[in-house]
């Protein structure tokens, strides 16, 4: 049974969430401010944290920040603004979906199902691969990914792009194809979205993130994973 900490300041969209979540066979834990949620993924194991953006103490992008520091748990955002800025921005600090409110609550359960189905996706993988004379490893044993010898930080999303142009490398994945292997089938953003991770998983394994070594950019269609395998 997965663990689910929902995190949110108003009771009665906490108590809406956990009443289906626990519907759909989850145990739940609550949060009503940011702190507490901290304290909590300090001191309990999670499968994936809820995290609503306007937190009466800590602000939820702050929130996010400090969790994806300590822990690669899956972090599914819901926020009530709509402008595009504010969603990458989301991306781009280490959640791994979205959801706006007003939402229907079926909607975010199939949302937590198809991340926790994708990250229990990349346990079945038991492979280890080495680039550049072991410059980049992906120990898809562990779900670990080391540059020159020092483990790298990568949300579930990051992990799961990299793992998929690094098992077919120079093929080109055009963004639908990688959204789709991602992001999920049901998610139903811009599929520029996954540009936004492209370049946070640059920025954690490339030595120079504007002229990259790894993943290429094939203009017109997608990326590419470059890089001699042993």
């Amino acid at each position: 049974m997965k663990t689910i900490l929902m995190v949110d300041d108003e009771d009665k969209i906490r108590d809406v969430v956990v009443s289906y979540l626990r519907k759909y066979g989850f145990r739940t834990l609550e949060a009503g401010t940011g702190t507490e949620a901290l304290q909590t993924i300090r001191n309990v194991p999670v499968d994936l944290v809820i995290l609503d953006l306007m937190l009466p103490d800590i602000p939820g992008e702050q929130v996010c920040q400090t969790i994806r520091q300590q822990s690669s748990v899956p972090i599914l955002m819901l926020t009530a603004k709509v402008d595009k800025s504010s969603r990458v921005q989301g991306l781009t600090i280490g959640a791994d979906d979205y959801v706006i409110k007003p939402f229907d609550p079926l909607e975010l359960v199939a949302r937590v199902r198809a991340i926790l189905r994708r990250t229990d996706e990349h346990h079945l993988l038991a492979d280890r691969i080495s680039f550049n004379d072991g410059e980049l490893i992906i120990d898809s044993v562990r779900n670990e990914v080391y540059l020159r010898g020092e483990p790298v930080n990568l949300t579930p999303s990051e992990y799961k792009l990299l793992l998929v142009l690094a098992r077919h490398p120079q093929r080109q994945f055009n963004r639908e194809e990688l959204v789709e292997k991602v992001l999920g089938a049901d998610f139903e953003g811009d599929v520029r979205a996954i540009d936004q991770h492209v370049k946070n998983l640059r920025q954690k394994i490339e030595p120079d993130p504007k002229h990259p070594k790894y993943i290429h950019t094939v203009y017109g269609i997608g990326y590419r994973f470059m890089g001699g395998s042993r």
